[in-house]
Order: structure tokens, then sequence, then C-alpha cells
């Protein structure tokens, strides 16, 4: 038998954010309403509300939002590529208002030149929006480049974030 995945839903400035989790409350994902990728309730096989596992990240995500977390300290699981798990590893290592690059996130993993549309791949597949951080990535000459939740959102969460002042 599959244990179940745990879901809730929270409020946010960003839309209704959908977290799910696994049978030990450890966060596997994170979408938003039309995020390319993003998972919905249709995609789980066998779900369970209770908001009871995300109490650590409900209060993480609103202090967040609040401007009062500049780090998020919860389990995550995400499964992927050993590839892409790289690239979400390096995701992590980009701090809070700071931006990165396609290039700069191949260059930590040691994935060449040639590997940044991969990179670009993974990160789009990232599926712990805001918890891990891919909005924080942009292109090699600082434009905003896709985001799978959509480009509002990233120049709200770098707004927020103080990597991007609006005029």
């Amino acid at each position: 038998m599959t244990s179940p995945t745990y879901w809730t839903s929270l409020d946010s400035p960003l839309g209704p954010l959908l977290l799910t989790a696994d049978a030990d409350g450890v966060l596997t994902s994170l979408s938003l309403p039309g995020q390319k990728g993003g998972r919905t309730l249709d995609d789980l096989d066998v779900a369970r509300r209770d908001g009871v596992p995300f109490r650590e990240a409900a209060a993480q995500l609103a202090a967040y939002f609040a401007g009062d977390l500049k780090e998020f300290r919860l389990p995550l699981r995400a499964e992927g590529t050993a590839f892409r798990e790289q690239v979400w590893d390096a995701l992590d290592t980009v701090p809070y208002g700071a931006t990165t690059t396609y290039g700069e996130i191949a260059a930590r993993i040691g994935a060449s030149r040639a590997a940044v549309r991969a990179v670009g791949g993974a990160i789009g597949a990232n599926p712990l929006l805001v918890v891990r951080p891919c909005h924080r990535v942009i292109g090699a000459d600082g434009s905003l480049t896709g985001y799978a939740a959509g480009l509002e959102r990233k120049v709200r969460l770098l707004t927020l974030e103080g990597a991007l002042h609006q005029g």
C-alpha cells in the first residue's frame, strides 16, 4: 500500500500555495495556481488534507512574506534525476537578496557551459517554489527570465527580498 501524501493550502501574497508532504511530514512540493509543471490535487494518488505536518512551513512562509525570515529551515525531499538534485542543491546556496545566473549555477555544479540549457530545465522543474529559491536565478544579461509560476510572481519575490527595486 502506498503511504499517503499529506497536503494543505495556505494563503500568500502570490496566491494560494499548495503544499504536499510525505508520511514523515517532510515537504515534497510547494506549487502555485497556474504554475507550469506544478502539482495539483488531481496529481495526488493517496492524499489526505491535514494542516498539522505543515505548521512549521506555514509559520516560516508567513515570516518570509512579512520580510522577517531570510532562510528557510525545513526538511525537504524532492525527487529528481541526480543532475536535477545537484542543481536544486546549488539553488539552496543562493542567499536571500542575491541573484545568480544559469551559467553560475552550471559552474557551481561543475557542468560545462553547454549544460546551461539543462540547468535551466532543472531549475524550471523545481517542485519546491519559494522555499528552494529558483526565483533568484536570472539571465546572464540581468534580464528576468522564465519562472514556472510567472514572471510577475518572480518580480514580487525578488522585490520582497530587496534584490529588485521597482521604479
